[in-house]
């Protein structure tokens, strides 16, 4: 088979260099020609484990290939991926005008039958948009080609994207043909002979479950982290308690872990997206609305906390910042809750430096010259009134405590990812506020 994917995010990148691994031709598409020239040399625009190794052996095997013609990359192609970008607008709605471009592009120019498939997240009723963007391109050129339209999500989570791509939990195909339905069966083969299931659907159907997937993970995230909120105020412990109700097979162990809140390119969009899509056709999605809420205050938590610890007055304070991608494993620094806890620390008058195993460059893209950048993680301590956790990169989990005391002005640390225990930091003399859990902790000294 060939196929085409036009975009090369982190959706389009992963998506395509998958499909070549398993020796399908594959030509990656998109306009941008830095990003392109960047990729035939094996620089890639993200950060994703075992992604370049894997794109630089299928471009030398000769299956993965990139380029910036839409038209010479269409021709021939059984399925042709759609995988650009749909930012949220002002009001919420997902944008679909980089979608609807590149059908229109794909009607301009294929030359034989072929799948036209959306892997963008997009609303319900956007097939019909991409059908109709194709049919009219094809009719101003007078070409009578036969094509289908599918649907078929992605879900794949940053920093374990190749795995979830070759080892899927399922795979959602939204179809409105058997021969659509036949030639996604061909694509997906190698993936369905390890025993992974592919479900076909209608393509409404295929379009929403990627909205409530997320909006259902999202759901747990904010639920936890209220429960988190009461748990403190109650003397509860919720590390506790989470494995009290994770261990109940209907409610499950995954996503129940209190922190600061979600972010990233997927949870935050596609809320917004789906209580937009709900408003627009008269109903109201009581139960989304409040998510997003309740993660837009999980955001502020740990700034809260710093307060409560030093004071409203933080002027001149300087504090450490371990973790600035909204998740370990991924540079991505979209929607990330570091960079509300940072606002608000600067608005306070204080200084921040700090350190990420992976997302420094891309901070420095969002960031600038507002905080200080450090070489590794003890650098960002010196001097620091205080530590902040933000991020559970791995190698934040066990550091050297005697170092970390040292090079602090003070022993305190606000965990918003609860990867320390409580009993022992306090035993190490440190203050340490985390989440969900009322911990005992010394006084600051008066200023």
């Amino acid at each position: 088979m060939k196929i085409a994917v036009v975009g090369t995010g982190y959706v389009g990148l992963v998506t395509g260099t998958c499909f070549a691994e398993v020796g399908i031709d594959v030509t990656c598409i998109d306009i941008d020609q830095r990003k392109i020239d960047n990729l035939k040399q094996g620089i890639l625009p993200i950060y994703e484990p075992g992604l370049e190794e894997m794109v630089t052996r299928n471009v030398e095997a000769g299956r993965l290939h990139f380029s910036t013609s839409l038209a010479d990359g269409i021709k021939g192609a059984d399925v042709a991926f759609i995988a650009v970008g749909t930012p949220p607008g002002e009001d919420g709605s997902a944008d679909l005008k980089y979608v609807l471009a590149v059908a229109r592009g794909i009607g301009e120019h294929m030359n034989s039958y072929g799948v036209i498939v959306t892997k963008s997240t997009v609303p319900v009723g956007t097939a019909a948009k991409v059908r109709k963007e194709l049919a009219d391109a094809l009719a101003k050129r007078g070409a009578d080609i036969e094509f289908d339209v599918a649907s078929n999500p992605e879900f794949l989570k940053e920093g374990a994207a190749i795995d979830d791509f070759l080892k899927p939990d399922r795979i959602v195909v939204g179809v409105a043909s058997e021969r659509a339905e036949e030639v996604m069966r061909r694509l997906y083969k190698p993936f369905l002979m390890n025993g992974h299931p592919i479900i076909f659907m209608d393509i409404p159907s295929a379009e929403m479950t990627k909205y409530a997937a997320n909006s259902m993970l999202a759901t747990k995230i904010s639920f936890m982290n209220d429960i988190a909120n009461l748990c403190e105020i109650m003397g509860a412990d919720v590390n506790k308690v989470r494995l009290g109700i994770g261990s109940d097979a209907r409610i499950g162990n995954k996503f129940i872990y209190p922190g600061i809140g979600y972010g990233g390119s997927c949870f935050p969009k596609d809320v917004k997206a789906l209580i937009k899509t709900a408003q627009e056709n008269g109903y109201d999605m009581q139960v989304l609305k409040a998510v997003e809420s309740v993660n837009e205050d999980q955001k502020s938590v740990l700034f809260n906390k710093v307060q409560q610890h030093f004071g409203s007055e933080l002027k001149g304070k300087k504090f450490a910042v371990w973790g600035l991608s909204f998740k370990p494993k991924t540079d991505d620094m979209r929607e990330a809750p570091s960079l509300v806890i940072i606002d608000k620390l600067l608005d306070a008058g204080c200084s921040v430096t700090a350190y990420d195993p992976v997302a420094m460059t891309e901070a420095k893209h969002t960031l600038g010259d507002r905080i200080t950048y450090a070489k590794d993680q003890f650098e960002a301590l010196i001097d620091a009134d205080a530590l902040l956790i933000v991020t559970e990169w791995p190698q934040f989990r066990a550091p050297n405590f005697e170092v970390v005391a040292r090079l602090l002005k003070q022993r305190v640390v606000f965990d918003g990812r609860n990867i320390y225990d409580a009993k022992e930091m306090e035993a190490a003399g440190f203050a340490y506020h985390c989440i969900g859990i009322r911990t005992r902790h010394p006084e600051p000294a008066v200023q």
